[in-house]
């Protein structure tokens, strides 16, 4: 749902990490859920000889799927713990293809509609909106790439070079909206080493920007073109807009990332 996504990125609007807000007790025990992950991935050995794709991911997500429900259960209150057969089923894909060994923007809108099914049971309130993106959001970020380096996943209909990034999107969506209004980084900041290395723990676009540096070789502008035609872009508003209207084009509205996606009671098929 849109709307949700909207909300949440208007939330971070202007701000930076160091920015005040609170993190609900209940968001925090989410934010649980990936530890008991971290400790099942470190439990698992990889699998020897597989340069990509190690097959040792399928193991981590049959432990995912077979605990998940009593994970989710255990942190929902009685009167909505009907709701974990619906919440179980965004969270079990939010973290990638344990067929295929891959993993991309499909799964991270799981991720997102598994928030968003919190908000819309009443388990998250409006006053989270900002600590789903800064605290919720950033948590699963650093799970998933630790998962992607771990287990080598295959980007999940990647363009390649011509993509936006190997595996996510929205972290450019909300990270690019907290440079709006921004006096002092512009787009064209974010191509330089030095911009990026001294502020990428206060901003989420920027510490996208940094994973990229760490794990890709060559000159920035040939193994992430796109990103780098955006730093082109002369303000955050025009970036923030573009990003969104690609998103609809390029996830959204795309068959092969979206064919998976499942529809239940809290969000429907009914576009209304």
């Amino acid at each position: 749902k849109q709307w949700y996504q909207r909300r949440v990125r208007d939330s971070a609007k202007g701000k930076s990490y160091k920015c005040s807000y609170e993190i609900s007790d209940r968001m925090k025990s989410i934010a649980t859920l990936f530890t008991f992950i971290k400790e099942d991935l470190e439990e698992i050995p990889l699998e020897k000889d597989q340069r990509f794709g190690n097959k040792a991911f399928r193991v981590l997500g049959e432990r995912i799927v077979e605990k998940s429900h009593g994970w989710i259960s255990n942190v929902l209150p009685d009167d909505i713990k009907e709701a974990v057969v619906e919440l179980k089923a965004y969270f079990d894909e939010s973290f990638g293809s344990y067929i295929r060994v891959d993993y991309g923007t499909g799964h991270e809108i799981n991720f997102l509609a598994f928030c968003c099914c919190l908000y819309k049971i009443g388990f998250f309130s409006p006053s989270d909106y900002i600590a789903t993106v800064f605290y919720l959001f950033r948590e699963y970020l650093i799970l998933m790439r630790k998962i992607q380096m771990w287990y080598r996943l295959e980007p999940a209909g990647s363009h390649g070079v011509w993509g936006l990034d190997d595996y996510q999107f929205l972290p450019f969506i909300f990270g690019s909206a907290q440079f709006l209004g921004n006096p002092v980084i512009s787009p064209d900041h974010f191509v330089v080493p030095e911009v990026v290395d001294k502020h990428c723990d206060d901003y989420m676009f920027l510490e996208c920007i940094k994973f990229i540096n760490d794990v890709k070789t060559g000159p920035f502008s040939e193994h992430s073109n796109q990103l780098w035609g955006i730093s082109g872009v002369p303000t955050w508003t025009k970036v923030n807009g573009g990003l969104i209207k690609m998103y609809k084009a390029e996830v959204l509205a795309k068959h092969p990332v979206i064919q998976h996606f499942v529809f239940g009671s809290l969000l429907s098929f009914d576009p209304k």
